[in-house]
């Protein structure tokens, strides 16, 4: 099982859900993007959550999967996709690129909550950038990792317990996390939602591929989410409707629906059948 995090996120917040995999009989490949975790930054504060460009993170994706997922792991291969995991995932996958049985995009990011004009966001964004200002966080933002802000009312889990463990991590280890995007993570970002929001992007996949949404989703958009589902050629979506954006991460309750569907499906079951199941 390939596992790949989404942004700001780091490979011991996973602890539990490599647990979970190793427990169905799956050996797990997982890795920090670069920028955050443990892994090297791009710029002198180590607090910014940046990158060039999204194909940055497709480097480090083939890099491991060249390097280690044959070395390292048997065959059939699936990949598990959290967020900017899952977009970069479904990026190449998009290309033909992705060598796994089947696809698992949870909560992924084709779009963000609550942006009314992604494509003006995308413009001042790449102004901003020109006039070299693409290191700076965006307006607003700042080095405090979200995981470590108040629990009441965030976006990520209405599981309290697993939110205190994953900002215990964050706090304990300051250098594996990270803060806010910069402008230039943003421009990159809207970059690539925008070449996905295509109506004819989701289609040329041919993984069969599973995207899981949430119902009470804060962070991404469970609509975009849900259309890019309908568009897929071998797949498709389920929409969990208590949970946020962190369903891997949410109460036991959530778990194990997600799990449900998820042993389901790499078992061979198609999404359609998933979704006519009911969930609460």
């Amino acid at each position: 099982m390939l596992l790949l995090q989404g942004r700001a996120e780091m490979i011991e917040k996973y602890f539990e859900t490599v647990s979970d995999l190793r427990a169905r009989g799956f050996s797990v490949l997982t890795f920090d993007w670069r920028g955050q975790g443990g892994s090297d930054r791009l710029l002198a504060d180590r607090r910014k959550g940046h990158v060039g460009d999204f194909a940055d993170y497709e480097a480090d994706l083939r890099a491991v999967l060249e390097s280690e997922l044959a070395a390292r792991c048997e065959q059939p291969w699936f990949c598990l996709a959290h967020s900017m995991g899952a977009c970069v995932a479904l990026s190449v996958a998009h290309r033909g690129a992705l060598p796994v049985k089947r696809l698992i995009a949870i909560a992924p990011m084709l779009a963000i909550h609550r942006i009314a004009n992604p494509a003006g966001v995308l413009w001042l964004s790449r102004m901003l950038r020109r006039v070299g200002l693409g290191g700076r966080y965006i307006p607003g933002g700042g080095p405090v990792s979200i995981a470590t802000k108040p629990y009441p009312g965030n976006p990520l889990t209405a599981d309290a317990a697993r939110y205190a463990r994953n900002s215990g991590f964050a706090s304990q280890f300051p250098d594996l996390a990270i803060g806010d995007p910069t402008i230039g993570w943003t421009r990159a970002a809207f970059t690539r939602m925008a070449e996905m929001s295509q109506s004819s992007y989701a289609g040329v996949i041919r993984t069969p591929t599973l995207v899981l949404c949430a119902g009470d989703e804060r962070v991404v958009s469970t609509p975009a989410g849900e259309l890019f589902a309908s568009r897929l050629g071998e797949g498709g979506g389920v929409t969990f409707a208590n949970a946020r954006h962190e369903l891997l991460m949410e109460t036991d309750a959530v778990r194990a629906q997600v799990f449900a569907g998820f042993d389901a499906f790499v078992s061979g079951k198609a999404p359609a059948e998933l979704a006519s199941e009911p969930r609460s």
